[in-house]
């Protein structure tokens, strides 16, 4: 029978001979990840349930990145919550401020995830490390606290939708962009529990970077999950790793419940607007919309790529003086490699602030929070009605080229146009 990339994964994990699309499985997982905001919950959930010893003491992982450093005494107790219960089982992969990252750059990065891995994890955009091949969701703390137990998790089966794109891409124009764009086709609902696969020439001319971006926001159309099928590129980011992939690739003949197929060759970059990710626009459309922020960073675009991209726009030029600038590395090796290749100096001399690795102002959690009636342009993934702050306050979302020049003019601007 013939399998897409998903099914194939989750055929191996549930251990049974055949699975179909709305089917429900139990599957073993390979990875199970939590925060500081949703591990809580799970760690509670788990201590109920009367069991004294977690699955395993290597599968777990804890990344305390949304409100770290901790912004009050509130969130350092969540954190507590998460240092307290790895030390209790010795988890091995309980990552603490200067070692941390944002949890779907550092995951990737240090090898956590792998090639035909199941993973699950109580935040949205888990969906990340379907770049490399990985069926990766995201779930509720309580179907966490679950799998802490047994290493399991209930499953239904998503059918799948291909994503082709062709063509070749304009300058300033990256991932961000051919998600927005295929966002704002579909609507937030068009791949509602749906496996998004995306694939063609474009996506294998793509670096790694701008394949984690666009699967980081599959969540944002609804789905399930977001996957990009192994090539070379793939293999040499995982390479060196101690645990080996595994490399799965949909059959010529497998199922799909739909099929999109777009020319990308005149795509401009795109801007989503207030306040769905599915309001996209091209930012030629939005010359005149003033800003008071701009963000750059997050885990949809905080890797080293993104950073060396609104760096070359921002060297020897000046942030307007109204204009808020906040860069966030998303991993601390990111970080470094910044400060070496003279990056955060840019942005510094700018007049912006680099910060140390947070998911802070993406969520409206610190670090950047939006007042009453305050524009922002962000790398982020989401601008619902006061995601960044106040419920006044308006959210554009666009790549990092776009969100640099937007700083340097103090609004949404067009990278060529400076």
């Amino acid at each position: 029978m013939p399998y897409t990339i998903a099914e194939k994964i989750l055929l191996k994990h549930s251990g049974q001979k055949s699975i179909k699309p709305g089917e429900f499985i139990q599957a073993k997982v390979d990875v199970a990840l939590a925060n500081d905001i949703t591990a809580p919950l799970a760690i509670s959930e788990f201590k109920k349930s009367g069991f004294k010893h977690v699955f395993s003491k290597n599968k777990i992982v804890l990344v305390p990145d949304h409100f770290a450093p901790a912004k009050d005494l509130k969130s350092a107790n969540q954190c507590k919550v998460l240092a307290d219960f790895a030390k209790e089982h010795g988890i091995k992969n309980y990552f603490e401020i200067g070692r941390m990252g944002i949890e779907h750059a550092l995951l990737p990065e240090k090898g956590i995830v792998l090639p035909g891995d199941l993973v699950i994890g109580s935040d949205s955009h888990t969906c990340t490390y379907g770049a490399l091949g990985i069926y990766a969701t995201g779930m509720g703390s309580t179907d966490l606290a679950r799998a802490y137990i047994d290493g399991k998790c209930w499953l239904k089966v998503p059918a799948s939708i291909k994503f082709i794109y062709k063509g070749k891409l304009r300058k300033w124009v990256s991932g961000k962009d051919l998600i927005l764009y295929t966002i704002g086709q579909i609507g937030v609902d068009g791949a509602l529990y749906k496996i998004m696969e995306f694939c063609g020439p474009v996506i294998r001319k793509l670096g790694m970077d701008d394949r984690f971006a666009i699967c980081n926001m599959a969540i944002e159309a609804g789905a399930r999950a977001g996957l990009i099928e192994p090539d070379n590129k793939t293999k040499k980011f995982v390479a060196g790793f101690k645990r080996k992939p595994k490399f799965y690739y949909s059959d010529a003949d497998a199922n799909y419940e739909q099929i999109y197929e777009w020319d990308v060759t005149k795509l401009e970059p795109q801007v989503s607007c207030p306040h769905l990710p599915s309001n996209v626009k091209p930012v030629s459309s939005l010359k005149n919309v003033k800003i008071d922020q701009s963000v750059i960073g997050s885990c949809t675009n905080g890797r080293i790529s993104d950073l060396r991209i609104a760096a070359s726009l921002l060297k020897g030029k000046t942030v307007a003086r109204r204009v808020k600038l906040i860069v966030f590395p998303a991993t601390q090796k990111i970080y470094l490699q910044a400060v070496k290749e003279g990056l955060a100096e840019i942005f510094v001399k700018a007049g912006g602030v680099f910060s140390t690795p947070t998911c802070g102002p993406c969520l409206g959690g610190h670090m950047g929070i939006l007042a009453d009636g305050e524009i922002a342009i962000a790398t982020t993934n989401r601008n619902f009605l006061g995601r960044m702050g106040s419920p006044k306050s308006f959210v554009y979302l666009s790549n990092p080229a776009v969100a640099a020049a937007s700083a340097i003019t103090g609004r949404i601007t067009h990278p060529a146009a400076l």
